[in-house]
């Protein structure tokens, strides 16, 4: 009897370290589609990001595990409407996020935006402390000190720390602790904030039209589909992995992203790196993988893992 229950979980684990594995692979896709995308600006590729992805994406939930949250969302702002400000607020938040996404590659700083990523972790770690009393364990305190060194060192050798690298490492934070405050941080609240910017970018869109900032032509459509189906299918993978993994598996291969994005910026889209930016990347290197041990550490002590992890752009 138990062998065929561990034969299904193994089964289940292993599609779900594909799942994550799967979804940061197109994340660095996707990392290089806006520059595919010229003469679109940033914010006309994040808007047709929103309205090529969400049919994706939907397809996708309701094709397999259906789209009752949705509905749970809805009912719960049905009872509670100030829910619905919160979810707007969510979406405007997360569409500064996706514009990043989309600016950097084109403007030469996808390498900043990387380690925004990279910082992340630690950042939300430090607001999981400060915001929600978590405790800070001897590993945690020495990850954010190797991360603090690496920002101090990116002072020293920069002068300051870079407009991507600040805007997503601090904006992301308050967009996931606003989720998590009032509970919208499922799947159903994703697919609703892609609703509330779709006329949004539809807007954009128009008004760009109308300007003739940037004409889109039959030769974008092949990347603008590709645009679609791999953001829905990044974030549906994403999120499937959440829920087949255990957290602490889940926490540690959610790193492999910030990785990936720094190898497409350097090694793809050119960007340079020089002898001093190793005292910036060593001791966050350093801080990420002391961050990766401490679920393992917090299961010797028989500790459940508190690793957070966000949901991505």
């Amino acid at each position: 009897m138990l062998a065929p229950v561990r034969a299904r979980a193994a089964s289940g684990v292993g599609l779900g370290v594909a799942a994550s594995i799967g979804a940061s692979v197109l994340f660095g896709v996707l990392f290089l589609l806006p520059p595919l995308l010229a003469p679109l600006t940033g914010i006309e590729i994040v808007a047709w990001r929103v309205v090529v992805m969400l049919p994706v994406l939907v397809g996708l939930f309701a094709a397999t595990v259906g789209l009752r949250d949705v509905a749970r969302v809805l009912g719960r702002i049905r009872r509670r409407p100030v829910l619905a400000i919160v979810l707007v607020v969510d979406a405007l938040l997360l569409s500064v996020q996706l514009w990043l996404f989309g600016w950097a590659p084109i403007a030469g700083h996808g390498l900043d935006t990387a380690t925004g990523y990279l910082l992340l972790p630690l950042a939300m770690v430090l607001v999981g402390v400060v915001l929600h009393g978590e405790r800070l364990s001897r590993l945690r305190g020495a990850a954010v000190v190797a991360a603090v060194l690496g920002v101090v060192a990116a002072l020293a050798v920069g002068g300051s720390v870079g407009f991507a690298t600040a805007l997503v490492a601090l904006g992301y934070p308050i967009y996931f602790d606003l989720r998590r405050r009032f509970g919208l941080d499922g799947p159903g609240a994703t697919v609703l904030e892609q609703l509330v910017l779709l006329p949004v970018a539809i807007v954009v869109l128009v008004a760009h039209a109308a300007t003739g900032a940037a004409v889109v032509t039959w030769g974008h459509a092949p990347m603008l589909l590709l645009l679609g189906v791999v953001s829905g299918a990044a974030l549906w993978m994403y999120l499937s992995a959440s829920r087949m993994l255990p957290f602490g598996l889940f926490g540690l291969l959610a790193y492999v992203e910030p990785v990936l994005l720094v190898v497409v910026s350097t090694l793809l889209l050119g960007e340079a790196v020089g002898a001093s930016d190793a005292l910036v990347y060593g001791p966050i290197a350093v801080a990420l993988v002391i961050l990766a041990l401490e679920p393992w550490a917090a299961r010797r002590r028989g500790e459940p893992p508190t690793t957070t992890q966000p949901i991505p752009h």
